[in-house]
């Protein structure tokens, strides 16, 4: 095969769908169509005589040839990246760059609605998406570019630049005139005071389960739910509590018709952050984006 007769974008394409393993995700990656990605794999597959990819359980596996030639390209594909853009700045004004972003559910309701507002003002063309990535899929999305940014508080991300955005820590929330509540106690309260209560976990936020585990107390756990955003309404109508975020807390609407109790729980304090990938520092995109978060989030 001669050098000259290789497409630049046939790199890119291979890249994409060995990085995510499916066609019709790397079409998606790269703002094509399915049969486009085909097309482009037959060409790379009759110009190195070798099928490159074959189908699998869930999508496509590599072969050896492919396995080989992978991290090769991707790092010089990062590489010419990082040559272009080093000489190309970002216009915010004109760009229609997408961002995707890792968020959780309450992560979309806390951040979304003022960084799509900013970002209509300043940056009207671009698009952003979210999405929820497991922790042991976030850090190599994060590496391969098919996450830009990680918000939250994010313990077991390793190996990615991070800022602190703001402090939050972790109360008990209930009805405002649950019995526990009218009694005239001292804050925070000490632990020993809120063992007669339940609770509430969310399978989403392990911090919910792990807390009442460290306190041997996983026994008083009376509902599991899957998001936060079933909160208010369950605890308007029952005495079942739940450990949760102080921000989260205060985002529950009337404020008055819940109680938010201190108590000395372990690793109550907590930094909420923003994680990215080192091969994106200097990526004018991202340094933009990167800044108006902290501008918009960030605490003195």
């Amino acid at each position: 095969m001669n050098i000259k007769n290789l497409d630049l974008n046939l790199l890119r394409l291979f890249d994409a769908v060995y990085s995510v393993g499916s066609v019709s995700q790397a079409a998606a990656l790269l703002d094509l169509t399915q049969p486009a990605v085909s097309q482009g794999l037959t060409r790379l597959r009759n110009l190195l005589g070798d099928p490159l990819f074959v189908r699998a359980a869930g999508g496509v596996a590599p072969t050896p040839r492919a396995q080989r030639m992978a991290q090769p390209i991707h790092d010089a594909l990062q590489a010419l990246e990082s040559a272009a853009l080093d000489s190309a700045p970002f216009a915010p004004l004109l760009s229609d760059r997408r961002f995707r972003l890792h968020m959780t559910d309450i992560g979309e309701g806390q951040f979304l609605p003022r960084l799509a507002q900013a970002m209509r003002l300043r940056a009207p063309h671009t698009r952003i998406e979210t999405m929820r990535l497991t922790m042991p899929e976030l850090a190599p999305a994060l590496d391969q570019g098919r996450i830009d940014l990680a918000f939250g508080f994010l313990p077991g991300l390793q190996g990615m630049q991070s800022a602190v955005m703001f402090q939050d820590r972790y109360i008990i929330l209930m009805r405002q005139h649950h019995p526990f509540t009218l009694a005239r106690r001292p804050a925070p309260i000490p632990l020993d005071d809120i063992r007669a209560l339940e609770f509430i976990a969310v399978r989403t936020h392990a911090y919910t389960h792990t807390a009442l585990e460290a306190l041997h107390m996983q026994d008083r756990i009376r509902l599991t739910t899957e998001h936060f955003m079933a909160l208010p309404t369950v605890i308007d109508s029952s005495d079942l509590a739940v450990i949760i975020p102080l921000n989260i807390a205060r985002s529950f609407a009337p404020a008055k018709r819940y109680a938010m109790v201190e108590a000395d729980f372990p690793l109550r304090d907590f930094n909420v952050g923003l994680h990215w990938s080192r091969r994106q520092d200097g990526d004018p995109a991202h340094r933009w984006l990167r800044s108006l978060v902290l501008e918009l989030y960030q605490e003195a």
